[in-house]
């Protein structure tokens, strides 16, 4: 027998399998061992991926650069996590961010979270309530005073003025209604029927009302009712503008302008004196501006920059075409144009222009009705909202010429419109208020009046319209009566509205409509207009 070489010597043979091999475990034993591994590693706490290992101050500002939903989301991936996303300072960020409580510091809270979810439910709830009519209406008549003839508001606070020439205030946000009749200085009053209050105006600090003589009056808020401040026009006021945030008042009589301001310590005194060729429609005053006030005015086809210490200038002009409607904002001016109505091409248009450069940059709608208001300063940024004779209420952005919505329900044309991110509130010449849902295009409801809808101001929960009539000596009043006061149908009216989740709406709600139909004897016409099985 011969021997085996090297070359072909038997191979010694392999280890038997052990137990952790996958490969030859029975019943699909790689997946269980896979599923070990994963429980294994879930169990280990150790492993550094969801741990912070920054420092908490670092770790806190890159979780500043997160939303409310990312934050909650972070919460549910570690305990470390949830204690840096349930932060007070992200959440007092995220208030902050979305409008709720500016005012308010850090440590007026002690759950800001919580906080916030509270007032986004109340927004919420405020919506709905918009949306379905759901809150108390009242109405603010002075019943010694004679017709209406201005009305204006500042945060919920109204101002009034009549043709017996008394100023009335309003705060619908105490809601009892008893702030008091703003009185003349009482060594300049005189016997015998005193001049219309023909324009009031009123901000955070300061009212102001312009009279028939052309005297204007300034009260504070802060300190009572009697003026702390008084100068006149010599000939009757054509146009009024009160600042939004400070102490600057401009008024227009006949071709002059002037613009009265108080300095640091509190005295008044005239910043401007303009004089314009034409007779002064409308005046208003560029909210935000640092140093000496600017005011625009438009006079028949003429747009005016007034800028104290500087010399008057037109920022528009084109004769033949007169300005129907003037708004400003804290960087641009709008204005409606009327265009040549014999001219196909030339229709009536919105033109905004920028008040630093002097220059237009939009041009927006063609219409055959005159635009006959416009509110720039109260919409959302790069958007406006105009009223028409054509009984339309038009919505524009204003990076398009086209308009994105055009709103019809008026009988009569618009005369007060007023925008907010998701609704429009307009009032016509025929007494009609209508709340419409600007992303929609729909009516959600409408109110109606004996007279033209002159003033609207809203914010999140509250609304104020005023009717005020175009004739001020309305024939049939009696001059027997010792108030010497017009008969109802004629004074006008402004009517506050309140939404708020916390105002009872049963009290605007007329007793027949109360019914509980839990009365079952006797004789009863508290009769139910409504369900009858809504309590059960």
């Amino acid at each position: 027998m011969r021997p085996c070489s090297p070359s072909t010597a038997v191979p010694e043979p392999h280890p038997a399998p052990g137990p952790d091999c996958t490969s030859e475990v029975p019943g699909g034993g790689k997946e269980d061992f896979l599923g070990q591994l994963i429980r294994d590693l879930n169990e280990i706490n150790e492993v550094p991926f969801f741990d912070i290992q920054l420092p908490y101050e670092l770790a806190l500002k890159i979780f500043r650069f997160l939303g409310r939903t990312e934050l909650g989301r972070c919460a549910q991936v570690s305990r470390a996590w949830k204690v840096l996303a349930e932060d007070q300072v992200l959440w007092f960020q995220l208030c902050q961010q979305e409008g709720y409580m500016p005012d308010n510091q850090i440590t007026d809270s002690p759950c800001w979270k919580a906080t916030l979810q509270e007032c986004r439910e109340k927004e919420q709830a405020l919506r709905t309530n918009w949306k379905n009519r759901i809150g108390a209406v009242s109405q603010l008549q002075y019943e010694l005073g004679k017709v209406l003839c201005d009305v204006h508001s500042c945060d919920g606070v109204a101002i009034a003025g009549y043709t017996s020439g008394d100023v009335k205030l309003w705060d619908t946000r105490t809601w009892d209604y008893t702030s008091p009749v703003l009185e003349p200085e009482h060594d300049l009053a005189e016997p015998g029927p005193r001049p219309h209050a023909s324009f009031v105006r009123i901000n955070s600090s300061l009212a102001v009302a312009a009279y028939e003589d052309g005297v204007v009056k300034v009260w504070s808020l802060m300190i009572g009712r009697e003026p702390i401040h008084h100068y006149q026009h010599n000939q009757k006021i054509q146009a009024m503008a009160l600042s939004p945030e400070g102490a600057t008042i401009a008024t227009a009589s006949a071709f002059q302008v002037k613009v009265e301001s108080a300095n640091d310590k509190g005295y008044w005194e005239t910043v401007a004196d303009f004089e314009i060729q034409k007779l002064v429609n409308s005046l208003c005053l560029v909210p935000k501006v640092t140093g000496c006030p600017v005011a625009v005015a438009n006079a028949d086809e003429a747009v005016y920059l007034l800028k104290a210490g500087e010399p008057t200038k037109i920022l528009h002009s084109v004769y033949g075409q007169p300005i129907t409607c003037l708004d400003v904002s804290a960087n641009e001016v709008a204005f409606g144009v009327k265009g040549f109505t014999w001219l196909i091409n030339e229709t009536n248009k919105i033109l905004l222009y920028d008040l630093e450069s002097g220059r237009c940059i939009a041009q927006l709608g063609s219409s055959l009705g005159d635009f006959s208001c416009v509110n720039l300063r109260d919409s959302p940024p790069c958007m406006l909202v105009a009223g028409n004779k054509d009984r339309r209420v038009r919505v524009y952005d204003l990076r398009r010429s086209n308009p994105v919505c055009s709103l019809y329900g008026h009988q009569l044309g618009i005369s007060a419109v007023q925008m907010d991110d998701w609704k429009v509130v307009s009032g016509g010449e025929d007494g009609l208020v209508c709340v419409w849902d600007q992303r929609m295009g729909t009516k959600l409801w409408e109110m109606h009046a004996r007279h033209p809808v002159r003033h609207i101001w809203f914010n999140s929960h509250s609304l104020i319209t005023a009717n005020i009539p175009n004739e001020k000596t309305p024939r049939g009043a009696s001059i027997m009566d010792d108030d010497l006061t017009a008969h109802r149908r004629h004074r006008g009216i402004i009517y506050a509205y309140e939404f708020s989740v916390d105002q009872l709406a049963v009290e605007s709600v007329l007793p027949i409509c109360r019914s509980s139909y839990s009365e079952t004897t006797g004789y009863n016409y508290n009769i139910g207009l409504a369900v009858p099985y809504d309590n059960i």
